[in-house]
C-alpha cells in the first residue's frame, strides 16, 4: 500500500513549485530603454521570477528526489511481482522522468535567461538599442510540466507500491530447470 504521507508530501511539494513558476511566468523581467543624453541604454525592473523560478526547479527536484528514494529509483531493491502494476509502474516511471526533465530544462533555462541583461549603450540614436527579455512563457511551460510531473510521479508510487505489496499467483517455484539436461 502506497504510503499516504509520502504521497502527501510530494504533492505539497509539487504543488509549491507549480505556485512558484506560475508567479515567476508573472514577475518575468521587463525593460525599457533610458536615454541619457547622446547615449541610450537598458533599464531593466526587478529580477525576482528569477528566483522565483530557482526556487519551483529545487521543489521539484526536492519532490522528485523523494519519490525516487522512497521507490528506490524502480532498479534498486526486491524484484516486483510480475503484474499490471508492474507494467503501469515501468511506463510511468520513464514518463515521469521525461517529464521532469523537460519540466527542469524550462524552469531553469527561464531562470538563467531572465537573469540575463544586456548591458550596452548605444552613442547615437541611429543605432537600433535591443533591450533582450525572456520570452514569455517559458515558465508557463515549466508550470505545466511540472503538473504533468506531479501527476505522473503519484501513479507511479501507487502502482509500484500495488507491485512491491502484490503476493505471487503460484505456489510453486518456477524457475528454469536445468538438470535433465
Amino acid at each position: 500500500m502506497a504510503s499516504r504521507l509520502v504521497l502527501g508530501v510530494t504533492f505539497v511539494l509539487d504543488l509549491i513549485a507549480f505556485a512558484l513558476a506560475v508567479a515567476a511566468e508573472q514577475r518575468r523581467s521587463t525593460s525599457k530603454i533610458q536615454k541619457d543624453g547622446n547615449s541610450s541604454y537598458c533599464v531593466y525592473d526587478s529580477d525576482i521570477a528569477t528566483g522565483l523560478g530557482v526556487g519551483a526547479f529545487l521543489f521539484l527536484l526536492t519532490s522528485q528526489a523523494l519519490l525516487m528514494i522512497v521507490s528506490r529509483c524502480l532498479c534498486c531493491g526486491k524484484a516486483l511481482r510480475p503484474s499490471g502494476s508492474r507494467s503501469w509502474a515501468i511506463a510511468l516511471f520513464i514518463t515521469s522522468w521525461v517529464f521532469f526533465f523537460i519540466a527542469e530544462a524550462c524552469l531553469l533555462a527561464g531562470s538563467v535567461r531572465n537573469a540575463y541583461h544586456t548591458k550596452y549603450r548605444t552613442k547615437f540614436s541611429t543605432e537600433k538599442l535591443s533591450c533582450e527579455t525572456l520570452r514569455k512563457g517559458i515558465f508557463g511551460t515549466g508550470a505545466a510540466f511540472v503538473v504533468f510531473t506531479g501527476i505522473v510521479s503519484e501513479f507511479y508510487y501507487a502502482s509500484y507500491s500495488k507491485a512491491n505489496d502484490a503476493e505471487a499467483h503460484y505456489a510453486r517455484d518456477n524457475g528454469v530447470r536445468m538438470q535433465n539436461l
